[in-house]
Parts: C-alpha cells; sequence; structure tokens
C-alpha cells in the first residue's frame, strides 16, 4: 500500500529555495527530496491569501465555486473534504497543525486532527474594497523581524507531533494513511533563533526591482502599497525582514528533514509519497510589496516538490500545475475515488512540457480595488483584472515580469482569456465575490450592534 506525507509550509516564495536558484538560503532537504523525486517549476496556488487557498485544497473547488475570497471566517461552508471523503473509503487521514480553512477542524472529516489552532471568527475584517481599507498596523509591521528565542515554538509542537505519530502510530496502521502537517513559518513576522539570526547576518539585501519599476505602477499594485503602508518601511527594516525570512526557510527546511529521516528509519519512506509545498508565496518587498494578495510570480507561485511511488527521480517538470492537482494526486496515489466534480489532475498523469495546458488562479480579497484572474500556459501568464488594466507577461523571458506585453500580443492574450471563459463567467464573479463581501460587512455590522 502506498501513503502519504504533505509537508505544507506558509507564504514561501519558490525564488527563495536553493532548488530553484536561490544562493544563499540553505535548503539541503529540499535539495535531497528533489534528487529523490520531481520538481515543479511552475506550481500555483489556487488564491494568494492562506484561507482561501487553502480552502480550495481541502475542498478540491476554485476560489470563485467556494465563495472563501478572503480571510474573515463570519461565514462559514460545510463542503466535503480530502480528509473526510478519503476517510469515508477507510483510508486514515491525519492532520496536524493549522487548518484555517471555510470552517472550523471538527468538522472537516479527517480521521484525526491534531494541534489545529482554529482561528477565532470573525477572523480578518480588514477586508473591505470599496472603499479600500487602509491598516492602521501596516508601519509596525515593519520592525517584526530579528532574534527570538521563541520564535519557533508552535512550529516545533507540531513537527513534534508528527514525528511522533510517525514512529509509534504510522507503522501499526493497516490501511493506507496520507498525513499533512501545516508548518506556519517561514510566514510574517520574521523572528528566527539567535542562532540562524546569526548564520544570516548581513544576507538581507534589498528587492532588485521596487516600487519605482513600470509593474510596480499598476493600480493594483499601488493599492497594495497603500493598503499595508509599506511606503514606511525603511531600507534598514527591509533589509531585516528579509535576512529573517532567509532564517526562517532555513527552519523549514530543517523539519522536513526530521520528517524524511523518521520515515527512513520507521521502514516507511519507500512506500510513501512525500510532498513539500506551501499555500502561496511572499513579495519580500519586490515592486515594494509584501506578503501576498498579488498575482506577481513571488505571491502566487510555490514550490512543489514530489517524491515516492510513481514520481521519476531527479526530474523537473515546466509544465503548470495547481495545488487542486496536487490534491488530485492525493487520490491517485493512494488509489482512491475522487468526486467527478473537483478540479484538478493527478500530477502523475501530467506531462512533463505541455505548451497547452492551462492552470488558473484567482484573487478577490483584501487589498485591491477587486479581483484578479490568473491563467499560466506555456510561457505566457495573463493577469485578467476586474478594475485595472490586464497584464499579460512572457515568464519565460522575463521572470521578473517587467514588461507587460498585452497590447501587443493580442492574440496570445485573447488565447488565454478564452481558456479562463471555460472554466467561468470572470465578469459575473467579479460581481459574486462584491456581492458577498457586502453580505460578510452586514453581517459583521450585526455582530458590533
Amino acid at each position: 500500500m502506498t501513503n502519504v506525507l504533505i509537508v505544507m509550509s506558509d507564504e514561501h516564495t519558490p525564488r527563495v529555495a536553493s532548488i530553484y536558484g536561490h544562493r544563499l538560503v540553505d535548503t539541503p532537504n529540499m535539495e535531497r527530496l528533489a534528487r529523490e523525486g520531481t520538481v515543479y517549476d511552475a506550481a500555483y496556488c489556487p488564491s494568494p491569501l492562506c484561507t482561501p487557498s487553502r480552502s480550495s485544497f481541502m475542498s478540491g473547488l476554485p476560489v470563485h465555486q467556494t465563495q472563501v475570497y478572503n480571510n474573515c471566517n463570519v461565514v462559514t461552508f460545510t463542503y466535503s473534504t480530502y480528509g473526510g471523503v478519503l476517510a469515508d473509503q477507510g483510508i486514515h487521514t491525519v492532520s496536524i497543525g493549522k487548518t484555517d480553512v471555510y470552517n472550523r477542524s471538527e468538522t472537516l472529516g479527517f480521521s484525526e486532527m491534531r494541534l489545529p489552532g482554529d482561528r477565532r471568527q470573525p477572523g480578518d475584517i480588514n477586508f473591505c474594497r470599496t472603499p479600500l481599507t487602509v491598516r492602521e498596523d501596516g508601519p509596525a509591521r515593519a520592525g517584526r523581524y530579528g532574534p527570538r528565542a521563541d520564535a519557533w515554538a508552535r512550529d516545533l509542537r507540531v513537527v513534534d507531533d508528527a514525528v511522533s505519530w510517525l514512529t509509534n502510530t504510522a507503522p501499526s496502521t493497516e490501511v493506507p494513511w496520507v498525513l499533512t502537517v501545516n508548518i506556519l513559518a517561514p510566514h510574517f513576522p520574521h523572528h528566527a533563533t539567535p542562532e540562524l539570526w546569526e548564520k544570516y547576518d548581513g544576507a538581507g539585501d534589498l528587492p532588485e526591482y521596487g516600487p519605482d519599476a513600470d509593474t510596480a505602477r499598476h493600480p493594483y499594485a499601488e493599492d497594495l502599497r497603500h493598503h499595508f503602508q509599506t511606503h514606511a518601511f525603511t531600507d534598514e527594516q527591509i533589509r531585516g525582514l528579509r535576512q529573517g525570512y532567509l532564517a526562517r526557510v532555513d527552519f523549514v527546511d530543517s523539519q522536513l528533514g526530521r520528517l524524511l529521516d523518521t520515515l527512513e528509519a520507521t521502514g516507511q519512506r519507500n512506500d510513501t509519497v512525500v510532498v513539500y509545498t506551501s499555500d502561496h508565496g511572499e513579495m519580500l518587498g519586490m515592486f515594494g510589496m509584501w506578503w501576498k494578495c498579488s498575482m506577481y510570480e513571488d505571491s502566487v507561485r510555490v514550490p512543489l516538490v514530489v517524491a515516492g511511488p510513481g514520481f521519476a527521480q531527479d526530474s523537473r517538470i515546466t509544465t503548470p500545475v495547481s495545488l487542486l492537482d496536487l490534491q488530485a494526486t492525493i487520490f491517485r496515489a493512494t488509489d482512491a475515488i475522487r468526486p467527478a466534480s473537483w478540479w484538478g489532475t493527478p500530477l502523475q498523469d501530467i506531462p512533463h512540457d505541455d505548451p497547452e495546458r492551462a492552470v488558473l488562479a484567482e484573487y478577490h480579497g483584501h487589498g485591491t480595488r477587486s479581483g484578479t484572474f490568473m491563467v499560466r500556459k506555456g510561457p505566457w501568464k495573463l493577469l485578467f483584472h476586474a478594475a485595472a488594466p490586464h497584464q499579460l507577461f512572457h515568464i519565460a523571458s522575463d521572470p521578473d515580469e517587467l514588461v507587460n506585453r498585452y497590447g501587443e500580443c493580442p492574440e496570445v492574450a485573447a488565447d488565454l482569456e478564452r481558456e479562463l471563459r471555460a472554466r467561468c463567467d470572470p465578469e459575473m464573479e467579479f460581481e459574486r465575490a462584491h456581492a458577498f463581501e457586502r453580505h460578510q460587512i452586514e453581517l459583521l455590522a450585526r455582530i458590533s450592534a
């Protein structure tokens, strides 16, 4: 039988990992997993924000179908989950750590739900887009970095519990198991233990492209800088935040190594598909922008490495894929039946270089005046905006998305727009998202009253 271990970090841009070419950060266990398996060079999250992205991964549905558009959880939903559907078929499903999805952890149907840390209702209430909310704590966020002795306290509890489960429970489990381990790092704030902070002393640099780049002048980019007030960040703070992020990625890698070592020590490695990924990326000051909420590569792309039965060793795939494809992969690996209405194709069935395959992402959350759909196909990427000029980038030759080619390549833009419209009606979905946002605001007003 085949088992599945998914290690999902939070807010990890693939640009900060040695397997994707970063020269400073130390990620030997990601390299180890890459040698044993397959690296995906164009993997995308369903939406560059925690709750929408994780809700899609949990439910197998895109954001415009879940209607989980932002991090406010004043409205809950009862969609089926991969943990519940698999459990109903006799597969033992375990989730350890953060969930942050459309309902509380005890409703999600997993065989075991450990250390979930559910977010209190109503969650993030700073999501209004018309008029655009400005976060009062924006400038103060710039100072949240540096050495801190308890930087890994929550994550160590989660990984310790996962190691214990793999050691003491998994070997005696007589059915296939699927374990998802959710690590908070490298998510902001960018604190690190003194040892790792010192390891990257002096490595905090400034982004190559800041708010003066042409792409940074797009209205949505300006919205996000205004929403988070990132204009107040000093160069010293930017360097500190980027140094802390390197240390936090290093820590994530060490925890991945602990889990790989445990599988090997317990004799389960050859029977287990192991995945490392993240829920979304991090802008890290690119174009003067921080955190996620953007459709630029640093925010919407995620690391994805898969090793084990069904995956070639030391392989790379350039075909665009999504976390919804990863979710479908779990069902293929465990030989389970997946609901026909769920989106995604098992990674095992996706060719290495398919120029015709397109993947979709979308964003309807805080920080921009309206929504966006992203379509990635071959070397091209379309950003279809509701309330701003569209953007088209040739990622193969312009990986930093510096040149908008929407006006000069109308046939390419039209082709990618057709891919979008084959999947949904973007104008209708933009309006549905705004209507749902108004409903959330009304509910919050009633609660406040």
